[in-house]
């Protein structure tokens, strides 16, 4: 098969490009070599192969120019999804029509003038001489004048569309009249000029930008999806420079002690973290500079607080806006402050990882020099050093170092992992699975306890299930050295339940009273994994 594209694929937007043609044998060619099943008739909904793993969907187009020749056929693509969005510009285009600030100094002299006030303040005048002044001054002109309603209350009154709008002003050392807070009453006047006038102008159009839009065709969509493909081109492109001899030779070896490795530590290795469901946590924003919202693709306008913006990955959007966006936070290491404390599914998507960094570093160190240590997880390690491990993680990630060249004592390493899972701020077993778990306690069978157990763990988010899935099963190894390091699956329980567990009640008797329910729940965890953890 012979590819030509209307646009070099070498270019580094080949991944996007949207015009192919395809030059095949015979119309009556066998076309599993060019589509994707053997059932697709390339006729029907054909997908040709244009670099590595990528594929683009085609439909066929007569090309009277080459009617003559029966092996031509021409294929263009009709997917749009590889297309990058294009910015709206509208409502910026409106931003800058809008009338700009215009100070009416005051002539007078105003000796009792506040400090925060300059030459717009023109004292005590009536609403009637202040909407004169103003008529004269045109849109855009602003004052500001002492109100006779009340001691120490002023007026901000600007003229827009021939109209004067007044407003109560207050300064607490930023000036404002609602939620925003700005520096100069200057600020406040342009930003509200720009709300004024663009919100007069496109009404309709502001009313209908979120429930207009499509989230499968916005700008953060698009350009995740063409991250995503891009990393997994460069992943691709790496297999495949692995020498093809080493690859048979070894293959046989590197598949069995894979599937050891993941029964052993009962963790799907291979797992998609990346389709893992996790909300945004959005808090308005003060953006500096030109920003358009990553949901609709139109400007945000203002000075200040013009949208939101999520805390995790960075996602910018007009606040209402931000309402319609689906549980779909693809994190970011950058925004995130530090692994511990921080949100167990968010450390997850951000580094990409089935488990959380700290929770397989400490436990593979462990297993590897420390299993037999008496008193493991029951003693404690160093303060000092463990706030140094935790300093360590947050800021170098990966490269933290906690070989025994540099901690000698393993009790260190235990002690950092509890800590990690302590300062979760949603414990490992959720708010919503711990009442169902201490339900199963209180039931009288122990095939009633289990049912309960499992369907508590079947309500843990997948990040929370894995990385409990693979500390129960190395807690399983520990206690199997019991002879020597004296942990029963009993002790465990006691050192771990206060740590994975947290009741949701805030009444501290109710807390004491499920404590003792909690350490049996760890400690079936523990003789029941095989039955529990079925996935």
């Amino acid at each position: 098969m012979e590819t030509h594209s209307r646009r070099s694929l070498d270019n580094k937007d080949s991944s996007i490009a949207n015009e192919y043609e395809v030059r095949v044998r015979s119309r009556h060619h066998n076309y599993n070599t060019i589509c994707d099943s053997d059932l697709m008739d390339i006729t029907q909904e054909p997908r040709v192969s244009i670099g590595g793993n990528q594929q683009v969907r085609f439909h066929i187009v007569e090309d009277n120019s080459k009617r003559s020749n029966p092996d031509y056929i021409c294929l263009i693509s009709d997917s749009s999804d590889n297309q990058l969005p294009t910015w709206k510009t509208y409502l910026y285009q409106l931003q800058n029509e809008a009338p700009k600030p215009k100070l009416l100094k005051c002539t007078k002299d105003q000796p009792n003038r506040p400090t925060y006030y300059g030459d717009e303040y023109h004292g005590l005048i009536l609403r009637e001489e202040a909407e004169d002044i103003l008529a004269q001054g045109g849109d855009g002109s602003y004052l500001v004048r002492r109100s006779d309603r009340a001691p120490q209350a002023f007026t901000l009154a600007i003229r827009f569309d021939n109209q004067t709008k007044n407003y109560k002003l207050y300064y607490d050392g930023l000036h404002y009249v609602g939620e925003k807070r700005f520096e100069t009453v200057e600020q406040l006047v342009e930003d509200g000029l720009i709300h004024f006038y663009i919100e007069s102008r496109a009404a309709d159009y502001i009313a209908s930008l979120s429930d207009t839009s499509n989230y499968a065709q916005s700008p953060y969509l698009a350009y995740s999806v063409k991250k995503k493909r891009l990393q997994k081109s460069r992943k691709n492109a790496a297999h495949h420079r692995v020498d093809a001899s080493q690859l048979v030779t070894g293959q046989q070896e590197l598949v069995s002690s894979t599937t050891d490795l993941d029964e052993e530590d009962g963790t799907d290795m291979d797992v998609d973290v990346s389709i893992f469901e996790k909300p945004h946590v959005f808090k308005t924003q003060n953006f500096i500079g030109l920003h358009w919202c990553d949901f609709c693709a139109n400007f945000m306008w203002g000075l200040i607080a013009q949208g939101s913006k999520c805390q995790d990955c960075g996602f910018e959007a007009h606040k209402k806006c931000s309402e319609r966006v689906p549980n779909d936070c693809m994190p970011d290491i950058k925004f995130v402050k530090s692994i511990f404390g921080a949100d167990l599914t968010t450390v997850i998507k951000a580094l990409k990882t089935p488990l959380p960094l700290v929770v397989e570093r400490c436990v593979k160190e462990i297993e590897s020099r420390g299993m037999e240590a008496e008193g493991l997880y029951r003693v404690a390690g160093l303060h000092d050093d463990v706030e140094e491990i935790r300093m360590s993680f947050d800021r170098d990630c990966e490269k933290a170092d906690i070989t025994s060249g540099k901690y000698e004592d393993i009790n260190t390493i235990t002690s950092v992992l509890k800590l990690y899972f302590r300062l979760l701020p949603i414990p490992l077993i959720t708010f919503e699975s711990y009442r169902k778990i201490i339900q199963g306690m209180n039931q009288e069978s122990k095939k009633d306890k289990v049912t309960f157990l499992r369907e508590g763990l079947a309500m843990l988010p997948p990040a929370h299930y894995q990385t409990l899935k693979y500390l129960v099963n190395h807690l399983v190894r520990v206690s199997e050295h019991k002879a020597k390091n004296m942990m029963t699956t009993d002790n465990l329980a006691i050192v771990f339940a206060p740590t994975l567990m947290r009741s949701p009640d805030s009444d501290p008797m109710l807390n004491l009273m499920s404590v003792g329910a909690e350490q049996k729940a760890v400690e079936m965890l523990l003789s029941c994994n095989k039955e529990l953890f079925l996935k």
